[in-house]
Formats: C-alpha cells, sequence, structure tokens
C-alpha cells in the first residue's frame, strides 16, 4: 500500500501545504529532504524513522 506524508499535520511557521506519497521507503526519502532543505531539520537516519512512523496510508482514490 502507498503511504502519504502530509506537512499539513506537523505545525510549522510556514503553513506548509506539501503532501509526498508513494512507496514507503521513496516517501520516507522525500519527506527527510524537504524537511532539510525548506524546514531546516537535520537529515538523520533517527529522522528518517520519526518520518516513517508517522506515516500513514494512502486511501484509494474513488472510481
Amino acid at each position: 500500500m502507498r503511504k502519504v506524508a502530509d506537512c499539513r499535520e506537523t505545525p510549522s511557521e510556514m503553513n506548509c501545504t506539501l503532501t509526498i506519497s508513494g512507496e514507503e521507503d521513496e516517501v520516507v526519502r522525500a519527506a527527510a529532504e524537504h524537511a532539510a532543505s525548506v524546514h531546516g531539520h537535520e537529515d538523520t537516519p533517527e529522522f528518517r524513522e520519526e518520518i516513517r512512523g508517522m506515516l500513514k496510508d494512502e486511501q484509494p482514490a474513488m472510481r
């Protein structure tokens, strides 16, 4: 199942609206890179595990 990371669920001063979805490892990598480059977080293995724990399952699109 695809996973989702949504910046709107994490309070920030930037009011970031980015949502990233895809396979779990892709989302973790992209979210960590985004958090480091945009939000000033340090991209560490521990931070990536924290992101992994915050991912949600993507809801299937209605057809």
